[in-house]
């Protein structure tokens, strides 16, 4: 026998994978979806700038921080308890918390408090989030500068062999932001309707799936709240309810999410297909 090509050796008859089905696309139910609805055991990765552990929508649970900064082209990653330096980020993981109580949040920091960064320390925070097995990562942030067009396209990618879900916000503006309009992500635009369930799902890439991010009343700094607008808001959502699905069912890919997304999306027709 000829060498095995390259790439080929997953599909040998002793190494092929035995893989456990999904239901069909269209049978799909929330009940079947959420199991308890918790998200319990599911490690989700707020990369933002930062978290405040003292806010009741936060609940007081953080597992685990990691502040990334760079000076004089040396990057740092800090792992003590730090706290939310604009707000931002809190408002993001009040709400995963709301739809996944029991997720395992962790603060990666790479915002500062005018919630202004270096496309270099989030490309690094990213990059850490992905070493450190994280499930989800909420990224309601992103960048427009070509130059990290392909650095955030590589991690991006990483993340999808790995199995880590990146959900991200699309730009507030009408100009492209990465790594949401890369394929690999789970990306997001806001909607209006006030339920934090609700999630529609777009035909028409790049931005696939809406969540409410028009007038939400969200977590912000001194344990307090504000009413807010913006794709930032809409992201979290998906996370949480993400997080949700990878607590009952953690084996999933990140393109067999995406399809059960889509499944559970408000604006599915339920109308039986016709006949041909």
């Amino acid at each position: 026998m000829n060498r095995r090509p390259a790439w080929s050796s997953a599909f040998a008859p002793e190494s092929l994978a035995t893989i456990r089905p999904v239901l069909p696309i269209d049978e799909i139910t929330p009940e079947w979806a959420f199991g308890d609805g918790s998200g319990a055991g599911v490690k989700v990765a707020v990369i933002d700038s930062g978290i405040d552990a003292t806010h009741p929508q936060v609940g007081g649970r953080i597992s685990g921080y990691v502040d990334v900064t760079e000076r004089d082209g040396e990057l740092t990653f800090e792992v003590e308890p730090h706290e939310d330096l604009y707000g931002h980020g809190t408002a993001c993981a009040g709400i995963i918390r709301s739809l996944a109580p029991e997720c395992e949040l962790y603060s990666v920091r790479v915002l500062g408090k005018l919630l202004l960064g270096r496309a270099s320390v989030f490309a690094a925070g990213l990059r850490w989030a992905i070493d450190h097995d994280m499930d989800v990562c909420n990224l309601s942030l992103g960048t427009g500068k070509r130059e990290f067009y392909a650095v955030l396209h590589e991690l991006a990618d990483l993340a999808y062999f790995r199995n880590v879900m990146l959900v991200t916000a699309a730009n507030n503006d009408a100009a492209p932001s990465f790594p949401s309009v890369f394929a690999s992500v789970i990306s997001v635009a806001s909607h209006e309707r006030q339920d934090e369930d609700l999630v529609y799902y777009n035909p028409a890439p790049p931005v696939e799936f809406g969540a409410l991010g028009i007038d939400v009343r969200v977590a912000w700094t001194n344990g307090g709240s504000l009413v807010a607008t913006g794709n930032s808001f809409a992201a979290p959502h998906v996370t949480g309810v993400v997080a949700r699905i990878l607590g009952a069912h953690p084996e999933l890919t990140v393109f067999e999410m995406k399809a059960i997304l889509r499944a559970l999306a408000a604006n599915v027709s339920r109308a039986p297909a016709p006949r041909p």
